[in-house]
């Protein structure tokens, strides 16, 4: 069982937190077997999936679950709930690099002029668009590894401390990520868990196999004037 309270301590100062151990190999055993369905062309060239919250009832179950939710509930409360879930793989057909940037996009069920949310896109069919401060603040991303993510599986790298400074601009993003980063190398079952406002990134795995991520974005609000999440799950 993890510290919780050494968790959530970590999460306010650094930005993220890797919890050990933290889903069963039982578990991961039932997530690979499901998540292993053959992914359309344009999946399979970007490396993942967009729609398994409400297509994979595996991925359901995790998100209720108590490991799960033990972690979501020492930051966001006992109110919280997922509002997506995304499925990533790198592989050597799918081994892309990802630049320094925050979390700030969500899924809407439709769009609605609200002050504070956009631009707005489609992604996958769902509608999408960025959010305020005030919102991504109470939120939580949590990514489960469903292999072992070493140096050189493109694991993601933080800047510790970055989320604390709000929406970053892009000459902001520039100032901060020269400072010393951290790398986030895992193994199967470890979680890895960020605010969305942490600056990250990830390189190209120089040793692509399979890089299986399951990440999930929990959050312990509704939306304003209109707005609802495309997908919650409680």
């Amino acid at each position: 069982m993890p510290d919780l309270a050494h968790f959530t301590q970590s999460l306010a100062q650094e930005g993220f937190a890797l919890v050990p151990s933290a889903i069963s190999p039982e578990t991961l055993a039932d997530l690979c077997t499901a998540l292993a369905e053959p992914l359309h062309d344009d999946d399979r060239r970007r490396g993942g999936q967009r729609d398994v919250l409400d297509r994979v009832p595996e991925v359901q179950s995790l998100a209720s679950s108590e490991p799960v939710r033990r972690l979501a509930e020492a930051v966001l409360g006992s109110g919280c709930f997922t509002v997506r879930a995304l499925f990533f793989d790198k592989t050597p057909r799918a081994n892309w690099k990802v630049p320094w940037h925050q979390d700030l996009t969500i899924a809407v069920r439709e769009r609605r002029e609200v002050a504070g949310f956009g631009p707005w896109t489609t992604k996958a069919g769902a509608t999408h668009c960025h959010a305020p401060r005030e919102l991504l603040e109470r939120m939580l991303s949590l990514r489960i590894h469903l292999d072992d993510c070493a140096a050189d599986n493109g694991p993601l790298r933080v800047i510790a401390g970055s989320h604390r400074a709000g929406i970053l601009s892009a000459t902001q993003i520039d100032a901060l990520k020269t400072r010393p980063e951290s790398v986030c190398t895992a193994q199967r079952g470890e979680v890895l868990a960020f605010h969305p406002l942490l600056l990250h990134a990830s390189s190209p795995a120089v040793r692509p196999g399979h890089r299986r991520v399951l990440h999930l974005e929990l959050a312990s609000a509704s939306l304003p004037e209109g707005l609802s999440w495309r997908w919650q799950h409680a």
